[in-house]
């Protein structure tokens, strides 16, 4: 089984929605369940609403999961683990206050090193844990040896006990930390596979030692995928305008676009543009470069471009208020001038709204539209252009502008001979 397991602290990142497509690509090639799981214990840290936005995008992606899971319904199945490790002294009571410990941090920073447990509390007796009436945390005995492991991206890793540390299980609130209760719910729900951000690197050999401390044998596979990056180097993260899931769709690009554009980052690929569907065939998580990867805008916006080319007319059309397929190829037609429904969208909006009949071609546009409302069906614009010739008692060329105007809303964009076989079941409206 495999797992997506969000935050509910903001909004989903692109990294994020990466590594859910990457879950779940996976899943489905090795004939796994995929599920989301919550990650909600941090109850002041929650955001509201944020699981629902969250659970929206999945769908919107066509991530189908098989289950969600709420983390915090596990707490008893956490508290009860704790104690356990507490009753076979793989673990420890620790009255260290959170001042304490930021003296020491302090300490160590001053040092220039790393800081480390001290220990104080690990040797305590029975006799001085039962009388010592102060709040406490549960901390887990560093291990003996290095924790190894293979990572699929990064190779093979080692990570010496002094790095792991004694480090916290359970809070004095009696809630677990991250890292406890994302060990005890991967067991709980027999993940074989996490694929997760870089950062979480150091997490790993941590969870590794709690399932081990619990005499859990199966291994889990790991990989760890590097960061994303703006175009200065930075985090992506840091950059609010291209790294919100959220904006990019309000933004106008479509999901499918977005999909394609993450798999493709950092990735060795057969070709660019595809579905989740489609990459199912053949992505392949050891393809993913042990490097950081840039966020390159204007590549979204090419792979946009193309997907709208791809889609479906009728479907294409929805984006823009409609259900027709003319629509569609209309909006096709303004592709060169877009790459997002944003962009386009203003375009298509202008062929339907009141015409500048104020305008310097005002008196032109209003005799242009007296005729047209006069007029038959017209199956090409050539025929449309005679007609209007006829009609106005105009050469074809002096009624190009004021006609465009009538019919799009603009002065510039793609030829009219071009739009019209998808204006003129419209044309009445247009010209209203």
């Amino acid at each position: 089984m495999l797992r997506f397991a969000p935050s509910l602290t903001g909004d989903m990142q692109i990294e994020d929605l990466r590594i859910a497509i990457f879950n779940y690509i996976t899943a489905k090639q090795r004939g796994e369940k995929f599920i989301v799981r919550i990650e909600d214990i941090d109850k002041k840290r929650n955001v509201e609403e944020k699981e629902r936005e969250t659970m929206e995008i999945i769908d919107l992606f066509g991530l189908e999961y098989d289950n969600v899971y709420h983390q915090s319904r596990n707490l008893a199945i956490h508290q009860h683990m704790a104690i356990k490790l507490l009753q076979t002294r793989k673990a420890f009571a620790c009255f260290c206050t959170p001042e304490e410990i930021e003296a020491e941090r302090q300490a160590a920073k001053e040092a220039n090193r790393e800081y480390r447990y001290s220990g104080k509390c690990e040797m305590l007796s029975d006799e001085e844990v039962l009388a010592n009436e102060k709040p406490f945390t549960i901390r887990l005995k560093k291990p003996d040896l290095p924790i190894e492991f293979d990572d699929i991206v990064k190779g093979n890793l080692s990570f010496p006990p002094d790095e792991i540390d004694s480090f916290v299980i359970m809070r004095a609130d009696k809630t677990p930390t991250c890292n406890f209760a994302s060990a005890i719910d991967d067991m709980i729900q027999d993940i074989s596979l996490i694929v997760r951000k870089e950062e979480h690197l150091g997490d790993t050999p941590r969870q590794i030692h709690i399932r081990r401390e619990l005499d859990y044998d199966k291994e889990i596979d790991y990989a760890h995928l590097p960061p994303i990056l703006d175009d200065e180097g930075g985090k992506i993260s840091e950059r609010d305008d291209v790294s919100n899931v959220k904006q990019l769709l309000m933004d106008g690009f479509f999901p499918e676009a977005i999909a394609n554009y993450l798999i493709l980052l950092g990735n060795r690929t057969p070709e660019e543009i595809f579905t989740i569907q489609e990459a199912i065939e053949w992505f392949d998580l050891k393809n993913i470069s042990k490097e950081p990867a840039t966020f390159d805008m204007e590549k979204l916006r090419l792979v946009n471009r193309e997907h709208m080319k791809r889609m479906d007319p009728k479907e294409l059309s929805r984006a823009f208020g409609f259900a027709d397929a003319m629509i569609g190829e209309l909006a096709k037609c303004y592709l060169e001038e877009g790459d997002t429904i944003k962009e386009i969208k203003p375009k298509i909006e202008a062929i339907f709204a009141a015409k500048p009949y104020e305008s310097a071609c005002g008196d032109q546009m209003r005799r242009l539209r007296d005729a047209i409302k006069a007029a038959p069906h017209f199956e090409t614009f050539a025929e449309l252009e005679n007609y209007l010739a006829q009609k106005t008692e105009q050469e074809e060329k002096s009624f190009s502008k004021p006609l465009r105007l009538l019919l799009t809303g603009s002065e510039c964009g793609p030829e009219l001979s071009l739009l019209f076989p998808y204006l003129k079941s419209y044309l009445q409206e247009i010209v209203k």
